[in-house]
């Protein structure tokens, strides 16, 4: 496994990491066996970045990492969490940003307790809350710092302004944003401007358009009804079939460059830069190994032109998140 610099030169991670919350939410029923067995390979095989969120099935996926962390041990792993989406007791739905100094404090504490872990090596605030000062936020992140409960801090779909106002109060080493080939304005203009200013990273979430790029879905029906992307934008009746379309015309650049949907996409996510950092999330062993794979994929130039040129510029049908979840973004 390759290794790149987390925004600060001391936090060295694998090039690709591993996003966790599918082990628990979102993409249907999952198999544990199956997901410590995939949390194995993977440090077998050098992937140390390892994502997952308080909200990601009301603390499940926190304890389900800690279950992991007790056998395998807590040293190969950079552990990054989150904070700040709440869900609402009745409904058990997200429904609530918290980003009060207050909170701050509490979520981390109960994240600490999930994983049964000393310290958080990055630690995320998931969504802003407008109405919290984002400085006294931070300022009640970096005071985890200095009590030896996290080493670095993150911020997550916030606007280029929000993360400056953030790093003048405290270091951010990185921000969590979706980016891939199929959403790409999120992050490329100011956004990565204002983090390659700052030394910030870019770590990309979603890289291959919530499995869609990975180029095994060709319809909706295939989607079980547990499965939270029959209720996103991109995967509605109207929206899918076009959507798959570019995923074939990505598949077709692939085809000329011996590899996978899924590791063209991430290959050129790593083309973009060594401050950009894809975490695809993934609960089957297999899928894991396709991905770490699109290191070994080295793209030119043209290659990684003809992949960008596959998928024009406001073609992707459909928002990236329903509504009510895309008015918690770029605060």
């Amino acid at each position: 496994m390759k290794f790149r610099p987390l925004g600060d030169p001391a936090a060295r991670v694998s090039e690709i990491g591993l996003g966790c919350m599918g082990m628990s939410i979102a993409y249907g029923a999952a198999d544990e066996s199956e997901c410590l067995r995939t949390l194995d390979r993977a440090a077998e095989l050098g992937v140390n970045l390892l994502d997952t969120a308080d909200v990601y099935g009301v603390g499940a996926n926190e304890e389900l990492l800690g279950r992991w962390l007790r056998n395998r041990g807590r040293d190969s792993v950079f552990l990054s969490t989150k904070f700040g989406l709440k869900h609402s007791a009745a409904t058990r739905r997200v429904d609530e940003v918290d980003t009060s100094p207050e909170y701050v404090q509490v979520a981390c504490d109960a994240s600490l307790a999930r994983l049964g872990a000393e310290h958080i090596d990055l630690y995320y605030m998931h969504r802003r809350d407008p109405g919290v000062p984002v400085e006294d936020t931070v300022g009640a992140m970096a005071a985890l710092v200095e009590a030896g409960k996290v080493r670095f801090l993150g911020l997550s779909e916030v606007s280029p302004g929000t993360l400056r106002r953030a790093h003048a109060v405290h270091p951010i080493t990185a921000i969590q944003l979706e980016y891939s080939l199929f959403t790409r304005d999120v992050v490329e203009g100011e956004m990565l401007d204002t983090c390659r200013e700052l030394g910030v990273a870019v770590v990309a979430y979603s890289p291959l358009g919530r499995g869609m790029l990975g180029g095994a879905l060709h319809s909706r029906e295939a989607l079980s009804e547990e499965d939270n992307r029959r209720r996103w934008p991109r995967f509605a009746p109207g929206n899918i079939a076009g959507n798959l379309a570019l995923v074939e015309a990505v598949r077709n650049v692939a085809d000329q460059i011996g590899c996978s949907p899924a590791q063209a996409a991430l290959a050129w996510l790593l083309y973009q830069g060594p401050d950009i950092l894809p975490i695809p999330g993934t609960k089957r062993e297999r899928h894991l190994l396709e991905n770490i794979e699109a290191t070994d994929v080295a793209l030119s130039p043209a290659q990684a032109a003809r992949l960008r040129d596959a998928v024009p510029a406001r073609a992707v049908a459909g928002g990236r998140y329903p509504d009510q979840a895309l008015a918690r973004l770029g605060h």
